[in-house]
């Protein structure tokens, strides 16, 4: 019964992600839609969600428990870093993959699936536990991974921190939270209109997102996709080996029980889709990370599931 109760929380979003898919496939959207739905997301949609989310959500007690959990998200994708640099190694990646593949182990979808997936099994109270994640996720993309993905190719690595790097990092959606927080330390609220505006406009960030994902699987041949050592490896990285990293720390770093449950799902999500991008702007394999994505985000519509029966069970 567990199973099915959480199964039917994603169901929604599984219907969205096979509409995105079909309306590509009947032509509606093609990859320029994608394009815009993306922008749409990062600059306006999400923002605005945060803003809005973190002043209703937030005072000044509570703000200061958020804040303290940011080091469980940062020390787990290093030492998952580590992991997956380990195993490339013991099960012989091939060096033009290498660093593709270290990148895509530990860092995840923490927005396009990670927080609709948490909208929908913990509501609105999940999300500034999220964008905790997602600010450590994308710092580490933005700065380690982008220098181990410009490794497998011929332009010569970037500097771990540039103004380029700090660009994508003080993005719109942490922006968004930090004009939320702002608020909240003020202890002021948002004019209702406004407020109107940032909750109507965030309640197109799920829904946006999910067609995303399905223009974007239906840009993937999936005669193309094998089973190999690679994919076995990542998928036992991303769905096993960083859940459990993040699990072990927060015994060692109590955190309350919902911050727990969401970084666990955040740390199992599917690869990061920007992997392929930044592969193939630095002359990397981007097809192999292109599969990547493609198999992990379709494994995690089984596996999320799975951790919520995991969640109930055993009290985590």
């Amino acid at each position: 019964m567990v199973f099915i109760n959480s199964l039917e929380s994603i169901v929604s979003i599984i219907i969205m992600i096979f509409l995105g898919y079909i309306l590509t496939h009947k032509g509606v959207f093609n990859e320029n839609t994608g394009k815009a739905f993306t922008t749409m997301v990062l600059k306006i949609s999400l923002p605005a969600y945060m803003v809005w989310n973190i002043t209703n959500t937030f005072d000044q007690e509570k703000l200061l428990h958020l804040v303290g959990g940011i080091t469980i998200p940062f020390i787990s994708m290093l030492a998952c870093c580590i992991v997956g640099w380990l195993i490339s190694k013991l099960i012989g990646v091939e060096s033009k993959h290498q660093g593709v593949f270290n990148c895509m182990f530990f860092v995840s979808n923490t927005i396009f699936i990670g927080l609709p997936i948490n909208l929908a099994l913990f509501g609105d109270k999940s999300i500034p536990y999220v964008l905790l994640y997602y600010i450590a996720n994308t710092t580490l993309f933005w700065t380690l991974g982008i220098y181990l993905i410009s490794r497998d190719g011929s332009s010569s690595p970037p500097r771990l921190f540039s103004y380029q790097t700090l660009r994508h990092i003080i993005s719109p959606p942490l922006l968004g939270f930090m004009v939320g927080i702002l608020f909240v330390i003020a202890d002021s609220k948002l004019p209702p209109f406004i407020a109107d505006v940032c909750k109507y406009l965030g309640n197109c960030t799920t829904p946006l997102s999910m067609l995303f994902i399905g223009i974007s699987i239906y840009s993937v041949k999936f005669n193309e996709i094998k089973v190999s050592k690679d994919v076995a490896a990542l998928v036992l990285g991303r769905f096993i080996i960083a859940p459990c990293l993040v699990f072990l720390l927060t015994l060692l770093i109590p955190v309350p029980s919902l911050m727990k449950e969401v970084f666990i799902i955040q740390s199992a999500m599917p690869v990061i889709t920007s992997a392929s991008i930044i592969a193939k702007a630095y002359n990397a394999d981007y097809r192999y990370a292109a599969v990547m994505t493609t198999v992990t985000t379709v494994i995690a519509m089984v596996m999320i599931p799975i951790y919520m029966v995991i969640f109930t069970y055993l009290a985590i």
